[in-house]
């Protein structure tokens, strides 16, 4: 745990921060390298992945405000932190895939080969992210009593900022999660140079991701995502927020299936 990655003077770099930037400028770099692949437009993909990427963080910070709207209306003087949250990662999602799709619709784009693209790239700045995470703190497990993968937090400076209980040992979600979508961005690496239909990749993705999300969540400790029933002292028989959100994605990727494979089909039996 390092959440202070380098300080000189009055100039401080966050472990964070320099992570969640890594993260988005190697989904970037490997969205370019994808585009080439696809034939698709240089100039106007670039734009729809810096906006997208925008739309997201301003998405995940204020789906981060409505799921808590209790305590920062209670504690007006925290919302100044919402800047330096990094916020919810579904939240995100939701906001830059729906400006993805007006974006796209809008230019009259290939809108299954740039989700595609987007598969691999989201995966991987995914992976850098949650290593930021580890380093801050932020989105920590529950108490993992006597397992042999528990860690042990003990930066207060941390503690203070995120919550992260510490000297007592807790699951390391952050890792698993970055381990998960590490393996996520790999097989939809080999996938894309074998994808069978248009749209394929986007699809492996929301499944694999749904899958992985509602994994960890029972082994999350931290209390920012919300709960539909039950809470995080009974994670087995609680349903999470991003758990609901991850059943639906689930749903969602079986219907984008047969929808993108049934055009495929259709487009080379004529």
């Amino acid at each position: 745990m390092h959440p202070i990655l380098i300080k000189i003077g009055p100039i401080t770099i966050y472990t964070y921060g320099f992570f969640f930037a890594l993260g988005i400028l190697s989904g970037f770099m490997l969205s370019l390298k994808l585009i080439k692949r696809e034939h698709l437009d240089k100039r106007k993909i670039s734009d729809l992945i810096f906006y997208s990427i925008l739309i997201a963080l301003i998405g995940a910070k204020l789906s981060l405000f409505l799921l808590e709207i209790k305590y920062y209306l209670k504690y007006t003087s925290e919302i100044k932190y919402l800047l330096t949250s990094g916020g919810t990662f579904y939240g995100g999602l939701i906001f830059g895939l729906f400006f993805a799709f007006w974006y796209i619709r809008k230019h009259k784009l290939n809108y299954k080969a740039i989700l595609d693209i987007s598969g691999p790239s989201i995966a991987l700045g995914h992976f850098f992210g949650r290593l930021g995470c580890f380093s801050a703190g932020c989105c920590f497990g529950r108490p993992a009593g006597d397992s042999i993968i528990g860690v042990i937090f003990k930066n207060t400076f941390a503690h203070n900022h995120t919550g992260v209980p510490i000297n007592i040992s807790i699951y390391p979600t952050q890792l698993m999660e970055a381990a998960l979508n590490l393996l996520n961005f790999i097989i939809l690496l080999f996938a894309f140079k074998n994808k069978k239909f248009e749209g394929q990749i986007f699809v492996m993705y929301i499944f694999n991701y749904s899958i992985i999300r509602f994994f960890v969540e029972y082994f999350r400790g931290d209390l920012d995502r919300g709960y539909i029933f039950g809470g995080v002292s009974h994670a087995f028989t609680s349903l999470s927020i991003p758990q609901f959100i991850s059943i639906i994605g689930i749903i969602f990727s079986f219907i984008l299936y047969f929808k993108f494979k049934k055009k495929s089909d259709k487009k080379y039996n004529n």
